[in-house]
């Protein structure tokens, strides 16, 4: 039998374990992301782990998130940042020069290799057909030092796309789509391959807006095949020697297909507060909802084509609510001001943003109180735009364009009767290369002349104590469904603290119970084990490892949850908090905030796999864990660093 793509990919790439999908197995990692929420503690614990340089063929440094530099903080992260690239042979993408995944995709990803970044969206790397995975930042400085990523070996699902896309309907329709039919959880442990027929239409841009948004389902990640539309793309980026043709065997297996016809969509939309409420915009528009404020770019919906498309239909007319637009790349900027479609824009009233996440994750251009937000961001989590009472809807580039217009939510389909014609933008022939903003490493023999700046808000990573023989303790906090890494570790003007744990566990769950490191402290000081009831789906959304570390560092020890998302329960794991679940999901209702828990023997019976109970209030509740014996002993030392730091 023959191989799909992931599996060419992901065989070629393993180094230890077996082909057997739900087994655990490590894979060679040839190049890795890192941004500046999440990248100066992966630095900090590369530098513990003691290696004198990267190890990789390519590791990239992006500062594309906290560019608002309000006080010394970020400022002073990014100067770190810079420093410790030089010194360890890590590329620097700096300030200003636009967002990891769109400049990755530009300058550096590479068909048939494997990305592991601290992002959860450095899966847009599909997009041509690179192997991107998002993880915490520990194990991408792991992966940095030479160490393999450890996954489990996935099930492997084909979504089959026949057909062509109307006008009006984009990509960005496309995932909404799938979003639909996959929903936002219950996919941990799955790939995504796109292939059929309807694949030679999609550019690489809109492939890699697929492969993005694709995350918010759980899955690991997403490949599109390599082909000549993808070669004309790294011509155009004069990168052609980067091109290899990578498609699936004929005779390619996999665990389930899903046919989407994509003649058949509509423009399509995300309500509040979830990319899986995904609804028809012609249903929105029945509405009337007034839109107090519109965001074009984020990582989705931030390429050459999107914003050419944005700008061609406002052309020469007037936005009627509040509109920003931030370009994905210094190159994406550039090239929009040489051919005039900046100053397009700028005449339709829109304002235009640094190429950045900003928006995307509440630390700029923040709605109204109450307000109508239109993005083409891939979260509309609720308070994640900064205002916590925001309504944000996730839309394409062509429904926030035909909103603009009119202020209220429109569907683009009404605007050729408008006398508005479908813009038809052509992918250039070649891209405007400027990497001057990325700076090079100093060579190997000269790094020790490198001095690394630390400023008074930069801190060592915090450390843990083994996994206690048993957990007795509280529960001190229940959440409910759905709980995003965004609830339990804040953004927005929060991630200004990133580098400074003591600091920034002081706001853990600061959206559900401002109270809750208050009671953690005194726990943790009375030598009371602090454990976290969730219901489903725990963790989803972003890979930032704090949502696990800063619980750590208040002496949480266990996260019991219906549910727990993929990046979540391996960052738990590598800060020493112990993920389980709750074998009868029904016991999640007996089980109260405040009530005094306690596993016994926790330790010997996972180490024996053996069954496992918890004793919740004198009820005995049992629960199940999903660890292989190199996460047992991953906990048991207390997490990941000095788990490596002793190996």
């Amino acid at each position: 039998m023959g191989k799909n793509i992931i599996q060419k990919i992901l065989d070629a790439h393993i180094v230890e374990g077996n082909l057997v999908p739900g087994s655990e197995v490590g894979i060679r990692i040839d190049q890795t992301i890192t941004q500046d929420a999440t990248g100066t503690m992966a630095y900090l614990q590369f530098e513990a782990m003691g290696t004198l340089r990267v190890k990789t063929d390519l590791s990239v440094s992006y500062v594309d998130h906290n560019t608002v530099q309000i006080g010394f903080e970020n400022a002073d992260d990014h100067k770190y940042l810079e420093t410790v690239a030089a010194k360890y042979g890590i590329r620097y993408s700096r300030a200003g020069n636009g967002i990891c995944h769109q400049v990755h995709l530009e300058r550096f990803g590479k068909p048939g290799t494997t990305l592991l970044g601290s992002d959860s969206h450095t899966p847009t790397g599909g997009g041509i057909c690179q192997m991107a995975i998002g993880a915490g930042g520990l194990d991408v400085a792991v992966a940095m030092g030479g160490g393999p990523f450890h996954l489990t070996y996935p099930k492997m699902a084909k979504i089959n796309l026949t057909g062509k896309l109307k006008k009006w309907v984009s990509a960005k329709d496309v995932v909404l789509k799938v979003l639909s039919i996959l929903t936002t959880k219950g996919n941990v442990g799955w790939m995504i391959e796109y292939g059929g027929e309807g694949v030679a239409k999609l550019s690489v841009p809109e492939r890699a807006t697929i492969t993005n948004m694709g995350a918010e389902t759980g899955v690991t990640t997403s490949v599109f095949h390599s082909d000549e539309i993808t070669k004309q793309f790294l011509a155009a980026q004069d990168r052609e020697s980067d091109w290899s043709e990578i498609k699936a065997d004929e005779d390619a297996a996999y665990d389930e297909v899903i046919d989407v016809d994509l003649s058949d969509l509509k423009p399509l939309a995300a309500t509040p507060h979830s990319p899986g409420n995904v609804v028809s915009v012609e249903d929105l528009e029945k509405q009337k909802l007034v839109v107090d404020q519109i965001a074009v770019g984020s990582c989705t919906n931030s390429s050459y084509l999107d914003l050419m498309r944005f700008a061609e239909i406002l052309k020469g007319k007037n936005t009627q609510t509040s509109t920003g637009l931030a370009p994905g790349s210094s190159q994406v900027l550039r090239m929009i001001a040489d051919n005039g479609a900046l100053v397009d824009l700028i005449s339709s009233g829109v304002r235009i943003m640094e190429s950045a996440c900003g928006f995307c994750i509440g630390n700029s251009f923040s709605p109204c109180t109450k307000g109508v937000s239109l993005r083409t961001s891939n979260r509309n989590f609720e308070g994640r735009s900064g205002t916590h009472d925001a309504q944000v809807y996730l839309v394409s580039v062509e429904t926030a364009a035909a909103s603009a217009l009119n202020g209220f939510i429109t569907d683009p389909l009404s605007l050729e009767s408008m006398g508005i014609e479908y813009p038809q933008i052509r992918m250039p022939a070649k891209f405007a290369i400027d990497d001057s903003l990325i700076l090079n490493p100093v060579p190997a023999e000269k790094a020790n002349e490198v001095k690394i700046f630390r400023g008074p808000n930069i801190g060592n990573p915090p450390t843990n104590t083994k996994m206690p023989d048993e957990i007795n303790g509280e529960v001190t906090i229940k959440v409910g469904e759905l709980i995003t890494t965004d609830h339990i570790m804040p953004a927005g003007a929060r991630l200004k603290y990133r580098s400074n744990i003591e600091k920034y566990a002081s706001f853990v769950f600061e959206p559900v119970d401002p109270k809750f490191p208050e009671k953690a402290k005194a726990n943790r000081a009375n030598n009371v084990h602090n454990v976290i009831v969730a219901g489903e789906s725990y963790g989803q959304g972003s890979s930032r490892e704090h949502a696990a570390m800063c619980p750590m560092f208040l002496g949480v020890k266990a996260v019991i949850a219906k549910s727990i998302e993929r990046i979540h329960a391996a960052n738990l794991v590598n800060f020493g908090i112990l993920p389980l679940t709750f074998e009868n999901k029904a016991d999640y209702d007996a089980v109260a905030q405040g009530a005094k828990i306690r596993i016994h023997d926790a330790r010997k019976i996972i180490a024996e796999g053996k069954e496992l109970y918890a004793e919740v209030d004198g009820k005995r509740v049992k629960l199940r864990y999903s660890l292989s014996q190199r996460q047992k002993d991953i906990l048991f030392e207390g997490g990941l660093l000095p788990y490596t730091v002793n190996k």
